[in-house]
Parts: structure tokens; C-alpha cells; sequence
């Protein structure tokens, strides 16, 4: 019997692997996938000749069916049972081929997800809270219009618009994501209006679901996937349905919702029968062949469904959607990927990992391996991201892509995640949790606009001088965009806790604490509620400290295993619990603590912080000193448009090159102001070289114009302190801008204008604060240090005046003086540039001004 069931398992990884050669490119390359926003721009062109030219290359040839039907493992079967797969699948597990439960078979369990909050005065707690105003803002029945037209029924309101207007073949992908995220959402919050909207959408698809009385359900008609049988354009339609049917999962699973998986098991019977008959009547070849098309994580939501139902269609139909093409290629670990369409293929790995957990099976555990070793060699780039205009390009040539804005697109980081977080599950390998957390600091907290909700990018853009809010897409819109990867945002910024804590099957309770993220956790089966606080990182003070308190039910021992992340070092390292000093493993491990945790225990890590740079990943020499910066998990970005050179040559260390911001730095940080005609002017750094007065806008004004209008007033004696601009009458000091550093306003003499420089060795960058000339209270003047008598006015221009009298020369030498409208990121730094200065803050916290991520630096 072991035999007969090596036989079967080694035909089945037989014909995965040999598919690939036969299925020539077609399938390979996934042609004719277009990126999502190709064929946006597709469907809803007006351009008939465009589109008939366009359509005009999607044909297929026919891959050879008599080989790969010869290669089958149905040929042995008898003709009754050919096309059954479900006997097939039957008779492998009589055999005993599947395995234990994922735990017992040693991988770590997930943390129930409402165990876990996030407190709200958090980066983590900010993002997560942006993202339940806007899940709250969303309409039940503008969600449900599509849905509710194609059953037939009532359309109440109107239709949401971008990728869920009524015209637009994807439509519905994004109440799938809605499904997926409130549920993950209500876990984290426990938001009871939530819970109330969530429940509203799942009966309204059910509702749907039996007017149209065969288990279909979509807001797009059956048709699509006639079109998708007969190899014929269509967007996608089996991408969509796996957004409803992982939404619907989601919501038994994380808000106990029954009636959604009624409405998933009468889905997939639905859709088994279609996929059967595909095969029945043509062949698998070509059901494999209709694959070419994006398929979303059919497999993978499947092999999610199949743990819940031990119902054998289930997991045959699962096996249907594991593209053995693809699959084929990591099986044979081919670094090959490149010109497939990125966030096609990292779902269907993913199914390849549920796979190995549902069967145990070896080989999907070293396809998911394989996988994440090539993208992290070959194709990711130091956010952790991944992919240029949706796809893959050549490996290790990720140079290339820095020429477009439509870099790294928001769907691969999502999926990427969850690729690394089976991965660590797997093994408890440091490096995935690692790569986890850059992930997710850099790829994902970077895509949403603050704590603007609603509003969030589809492209990360990494090339040289760009911003988010100037790439293909720029920042979409509340109820107007509704791209991919506002879907895979909103889900992403509902679950931020579930990937700090993962609990291990042992002799006594284990829990690996991976991410460090200020959290509470109520770990049940360790009878303990842990409190984890994470302290601001800043630039001037590099360490990472977390403090562990605890409240214990019961006088139960349990070990606590602490990530020690790769980027850390053990010079400066500190860990303590109560007044013991703990021995630290080095960097890439974990600090195992075994104990019966009492309520007075408390556990503090200290971790240094460095600063790194990593090269691109390209192997070619002219792009060595192509390199990011990094300060721990963190990735600087530069405010510069058009200079990234930096020269370290004969620099020991970094500390050389790039020097932190001062923690006083905020409080020198200061916008003067005038008042005409009822309008407000504030004193402005105009294209780093010339100074004006522009109008202030009534509301905040923007991250771009903040930073132009913002100066630091540097005192010249560095003993000066103060903690309000009075305490600088009568001092002497420089006016540096706030970006680019090293830049000082300069005057040139009598009657001329100021200009920006980099010396402020000169008198001419000197002046002195005095009260203002108007003699108001509020007011300042600022008076040459070497020109007596002469001071900054705006009359005719922002220039040095030295005669005039009266209130008009005092009015124009007097500034309302205020704190500055835009202050310093607590994780700021200078870096010597060959040219200019730049200065380096996290990428995750810029929304419209341009930046740079990769610099030239020569050694």
C-alpha cells in the first residue's frame, strides 16, 4: 500500500514538474495577463481601434493535450473514474498520505487575533484606527449594488466607482477585501457598528446568492466565466471570486459569522461543477491553459476551506488551481520567474504552502522556500517589496527599475507577508521574521497617507527623486479608486497584530514574541496577560528598548522566546529581568526565558541601532554604489530630487558621513509671518536659492510648503538655551533651511536680495534678533550682525534694507514669529552628500514630497 501511494504522489510531482516544458510560454509567462491597470485603462478606453489592436493578440495556441494527458495519473485509473479526481484524492488519503494538524507537526499556532490591541497613542495603533474610520465610512448598499443587480434585485443608492463601477469586469473584488478586513478589523477593535455593517453585507450576498438559486454569486454575471473556459478576454473573474470566498472565510473565522460559510460551501460546489465539466468535456491541459489568467488564491482559500470541511472536492479542486507551470519552476528551484505578473503567482505559492500544511507534502515546503530565497536574492528591494509595473524583470538587475515611478507595487508586500510568515511558522527562523518586519515597517506603513483614511497609494514608488503622490496613480481617492491594492490595504492595516506573537506546542506553554510593536496580549493557554511597550526610536539616542510587564492568572511556568533581530548587534545589548542581567544570544536568534511569571516581573531588551547600507540587488559593477540606507528596520529616504551622490571615501564608519538630528534641534525650529490685506505671507525658501513671500493657506498647509517655510534659527554661541523664541532677542545667529541642511540665508550687502548658500562662515549669514520694529509683542526684526543699521525687509522683494524710516520700513522689518508649521521626524539624520547635505527621514512617514531611497555611494 506505501508503495502504490509513492507511485501515485511521484506521477503527481511528476507531471507538476514536466507540465512546465510542455505548456511552452503561454502559460509561462502568463501571457495574456496585462497589469491591472493596463486593462483598466483597456476596458474603459473609448478608443475602439485601440482596443480591437489589443485584443488582437490574445490568442493562444493550444498546448499538446495528447502529452500531457499521457503523463496523468488518470490513465491508470479506470475509464469510469477517469475524470473523478475526487476518487484519486480519496484513495491517497486512505493511504495515509496526509498528515497531523499543522501543530503537531511542529509549526507554530496563530495567536487568536482579539487577544491582541494595540494601543491608539502607537505608529502601529494610528494606522489601525485611520483604517476603521474608513471601513466605517464604506455604504452597505453601494457596497452591495453590483451584487445586488446581477441577482436581480433592488438596487438601492448607486455604485461605488473606479474598480467597483457598475462597467468594470473586476467589480466586487473590493467587498470581498471588505469581508476579509472588517473581520480581521472587529477581531482587533471589537467595533460593534462594524460588526453591525460587516453582518448587514454577508446576509445582503446571501440574499443574492438564493435569488439566484445555483450557488453562483458575483457582481458580474456567470458570462465572465464562459469567456474564461473559452480562453477569451476577460479581467480576472476567479480573482474576484477568491476576494468573496477568503472574505466570507474570514468572517466565520474571525467573526463567527455561520451564515458565511453556508454561503462559501454553496460557492465552491458552484464552481467544482464548473471546473469538472471544463475538464469532462475538453481536457485538464485545458483547464490548465485557462489558468493563464490572474486566478487570485484560489488554491489557498480552498485548502483554507478544506481544514474546516475535510470534504474531498474541496481539496481536489484546491489542487486544480495549483498552477503547475509556475509551481514547476520552483519545484525544479529554476530562477525563472522573470516576466510574470508578480501578484498573480505569489497567491498560488501561497496555496502551494497551505498545501504542504494541509498534505504534509515536502515539496510544496521547499517550493515556498525556494520562492522566498529568489525573491530575496534576486528581486526585492530594501523596503522588502517587490515587482516593477506589476511584474518581474531580470534577476539581480533591479537597477533597471529605478527608471519608472511604478515600482513596488502594494499587493506583492501584502502577499509577500504572508509567503514569510508560513515560512517562520515553519522553521522559527529569525531571518523571516526579520524580513517580516521590514516588510511591513517600509512596505506597508508606507502606502497609507497618514491618518488620512481612505487615502493610500497603489505603487510604492523606490526610483530617484519621485513621490507618492506623483506616480501613475498618485493617492487614490475614498469611493473613486478602489484598486487591488486598496483591498489588500485595508486587510493589511486591520491585522497589524497578528504577527507579534506565536505560540508553540511543548512540555509547557512557549510563546515567540517576534515583532516588536507596543501591544497587550491575553495569552490564554499561558495563563497571562502580557503588556509590551515599545519606546519612541529616535535618531540621537540608537536603541531600540521594549519593556515587558505581566499580570498572570495562575502560578503557572511558561517560556518567553524574544526575536534578536539580524540588524542588531550585542555592543550596547542589554536585557533584564527585574534586577538580573540576562545573557544575550547573538543577533539572528532568540533569548529563551523560562519562569512562573509573577505580577511584579519586568522584562526590559535594549538593542542597538545602527546605521547600514545595502546594496541593490544587481551584480553588475557600474551599479555596486547604488545603495540604501537603513537605521535598524527602518529605511531612510532623502529629500532631495535630483542629487544622491555621497562620497564616504576615507570614512571608517557611517558615523563619518551621516550624523543624527538633535533632540534640540525641534525647538529652533521656527516660520516668520507678515499680514497684508487681510492675507496672511509667510517668509519662504524658494527652489534652494532666492527667498519670497508666499501665501499661507487657511488650512494646515502641505507637507511640500510646511518644509519651505520652515527655518531653523541657529544660535551662534552653541551654550545658548531657550525654550521660546523671546529668549533669542539679542542673540546672534544663522537661518539655516530646513531642507536642504547646511544651507544659510546670506545677504550680499545694502539694497540687495538674500540668497541661500552653504557658508555660514561669513558675517553675511549673521543677524541678530531683536524685537520687532513695529513694537509689537509678537513681532521680531532681524538685524545685520555686519551691517549696522540694516535689516531683513519685504518691501520690493526679501532684501537687505539699511535706509528707511516710518511705518511702512518698520512694518516690512517685522515678523510674527511662531514655531515652525513642520518639525523634525524623530528619526532624522544629515548626510554628507559630495555635493550638498541631505537630510534622511523614515520613507513610511512621507506623503507628497519628493524623496530618494537609493544613492550613489563611493567608498
Amino acid at each position: 500500500m506505501k508503495e502504490e501511494a509513492s507511485v501515485v504522489l511521484l506521477l503527481l510531482t511528476f507531471s507538476l514538474v514536466v507540465c512546465c516544458c510542455y505548456a511552452q510560454t503561454k502559460e509561462c509567462t502568463n501571457i495574456p495577463t496585462q497589469s491591472h491597470s493596463f486593462r483598466y485603462e483597456l476596458l474603459t478606453s473609448k478608443n475602439e481601434t485601440w482596443k480591437k489592436e489589443v485584443m488582437s493578440h490574445f490568442h493562444l495556441t493550444p498546448t499538446d493535450d495528447s502529452a500531457w494527458a499521457d503523463l496523468l495519473p488518470r490513465r491508470f485509473l479506470s475509464q469510469r473514474d477517469q475524470h473523478d479526481w475526487a476518487f484519486m484524492y480519496r484513495k491517497i488519503k486512505n493511504l495515509g498520505v496526509f498528515k497531523d494538524s499543522p501543530e503537531a507537526a511542529g509549526f507554530l499556532k496563530e495567536v487568536p487575533l482579539q487577544d491582541v490591541r494595540l494601543p491608539l497613542d502607537s505608529i502601529h495603533g494610528r494606522a489601525q484606527n485611520t483604517n476603521l474610520e474608513y471601513l466605517l465610512m464604506l455604504d452597505v448598499d453601494r457596497l452591495l449594488w453590483s451584487f445586488r443587480k446581477t441577482a436581480g434585485l433592488d438596487t438601492p443608492g448607486t455604485p461605488y466607482g473606479g474598480w467597483e463601477g457598475s462597467n468594470v469586469e473586476l467589480r466586487g473584488h473590493f467587498v470581498g477585501h471588505y469581508l476579509s478586513a472588517s473581520a480581521l478589523m472587529w477581531a482587533s477593535t471589537q467595533n460593534d457598528k462594524l460588526k453591525d455593517k460587516m453582518s448587514a453585507v454577508v446576509a445582503g450576498l446571501s440574499a443574492c446568492q438564493q435569488k439566484i438559486g445555483t450557488g453562483y454569486l458575483s457582481a458580474f454575471p456567470s458570462e465572465f466565466f464562459d469567456r474564461f473556459e473559452a480562453i477569451q478576454p476577460v479581467w480576472a473573474p476567479y480573482y474576484t471570486i477568491h476576494k468573496i470566498l477568503a472574505g466570507l472565510l474570514d468572517q466565520h473565522t474571525f467573526a463567527g459569522n455561520p451564515q458565511a460559510l453556508k454561503v462559501v460551501t454553496w460557492m465552491v460546489d458552484y464552481f467544482y461543477n464548473r471546473v469538472l465539466n471544463v475538464i469532462t468535456k475538453n481536457t485538464i491541459s485545458r483547464h490548465y491553459e485557462s489558468l493563464n489568467e490572474e486566478t487570485g488564491g484560489m488554491n489557498d482559500v480552498l485548502y483554507r476551506l478544506y481544514t474546516l470541511t475535510a470534504d474531498p472536492k474541496h481539496l481536489m479542486l484546491a489542487h486544480l488551481f495549483d498552477k503547475p507551470c509556475f509551481l514547476g519552476l520552483l519545484a525544479v528551484q529554476a530562477n525563472d520567474i522573470t516576466n510574470f505578473h508578480a501578484n498573480t503567482h505569489i497567491p498560488v505559492v501561497i496555496g502551494a504552502q497551505m498545501r504542504h500544511e494541509v498534505t504534509g507534502d515536502p515539496l510544496y515546503k521547499d517550493i515556498g522556500t525556494f520562492f522566498m530565497d529568489i525573491i530575496n536574492s534576486s528581486h526585492s528591494y530594501a523596503t522588502g517589496g517587490t515587482s516593477v509595473s506589476e511584474f518581474w524583470h531580470n534577476p539581480k538587475r533591479i537597477a533597471d527599475n529605478l527608471k519608472t515611478t511604478e515600482t513596488e507595487e502594494s499587493c506583492t508586500t501584502y502577499n509577500m507577508l504572508k509567503v514569510s510568515r508560513h515560512l517562520f511558522r515553519w522553521t522559527k527562523e529569525v531571518s523571516y521574521a526579520d524580513y517580516y518586519e521590514r516588510a511591513l515597517t517600509n512596505g506597508v506603513l508606507s502606502i497609507q497617507r497618514g491618518t488620512d483614511p481612505g487615502v493610500m497609494i497603489y505603487m510604492l514608488p523606490l526610483a530617484r527623486g519621485v513621490s507618492k503622490a506623483k506616480t501613475g496613480h498618485g493617492w487614490g481617492t475614498q469611493f473613486d479608486s478602489f484598486w487591488c491594492c486598496y483591498g489588500t490595504g485595508i486587510e493589511s492595516f486591520s491585522k497589524l497584530g497578528d504577527s507579534i506573537y506565536f505560540e508553540e506546542q511543548a512540555n509547557e506553554p512557549t510563546l515567540y514574541i517576534i515583532q516588536y510593536i507596543s501591544s497587550s496580549f491575553n495569552w490564554k493557554s499561558g495563563e497571562i496577560e502580557i503588556n509590551q511597550t515599545v519606546d519612541p526610536v529616535v535618531s540621537w539616542d540608537p536603541y531600540l528598548r521594549v519593556t515587558f510587564t505581566f499580570s498572570p492568572n495562575e502560578k503557572t511556568g511558561s517560556t518567553l522566546k524574544f526575536r534578536i533581530p539580524s540588524w542588531t548587534s550585542l555592543d550596547g545589548a542589554k536585557a533584564t529581568l527585574n534586577d538580573a542581567t540576562l545573557s544575550l544570544p547573538s543577533p539572528g536568534n532568540f533569548l529563551s526565558v523560562s519562569r512562573q511569571w509573577s505580577a511584579g516581573d519586568k522584562l526590559k531588551l535594549q538593542l542597538p541601532i545602527t546605521i547600514r547600507t545595502e546594496a541593490i540587488k544587481d551584480d553588475r559593477p557600474e551599479y555596486a554604489s547604488v545603495q540604501a540606507i537603513l537605521y535598524g528596520p527602518y529605511l531612510l529616504a532623502g529629500h532631495t530630487t535630483g542629487d544622491w551622490d555621497i562620497n564616504s571615501s576615507g570614512k571608517t564608519t557611517s558615523g563619518d558621513w551621516i550624523t543624527p538630528v538633535s533632540a534640540s534641534y525641534n525647538s529652533q525650529l521656527f516660520t516668520l509671518y507678515q499680514g497684508f490685506a487681510n492675507s496672511t505671507y509667510a517668509l519662504t525658501n524658494t527652489n534652494q536659492s532666492s527667498l519670497t513671500m508666499e501665501s499661507l493657506p487657511t488650512s494646515t498647509p502641505d507637507p511640500d510648503s510646511a518644509i519651505d517655510k520652515t527655518f531653523r534659527l541657529v544660535p551662534k554661541d552653541p551654550s545658548t538655551k531657550f525654550s521660546t523664541w523671546k529668549d533669542l532677542i539679542g542673540k546672534s545667529v544663522t537661518i539655516e533651511l530646513f531642507n536642504p541642511p547646511g544651507m544659510y540665508v546670506i545677504h550680499q550687502g545694502p539694497n540687495q536680495p538674500l540668497i541661500i548658500d552653504q557658508s555660514k562662515s561669513a558675517a553675511s549669514s549673521s543677524f541678530i534678533v531683536v524685537q520687532g520694529l513695529d513694537g509689537q509683542k509678537e513681532t521680531v526684526s532681524l538685524k545685520s550682525e555686519s551691517d549696522d543699521g540694516c535689516f531683513v525687509t519685504t518691501d520690493g522683494g526679501v532684501k537687505l534694507s539699511c535706509s528707511g524710516s516710518g511705518d511702512d520700513f518698520n512694518q516690512a522689518a517685522s515678523f510674527v514669529i511662531e514655531e515652525g508649521i513642520r518639525k523634525y521626524n524623530p528619526i532624522s539624520f544629515v548626510a554628507k552628500g559630495a555635493n550638498r547635505d541631505f537630510l534622511l527621514e523614515p520613507l513610511f512617514t512621507f506623503k507628497d514630497l519628493p524623496y530618494t531611497v537609493y544613492f550613489n555611494i563611493q567608498s
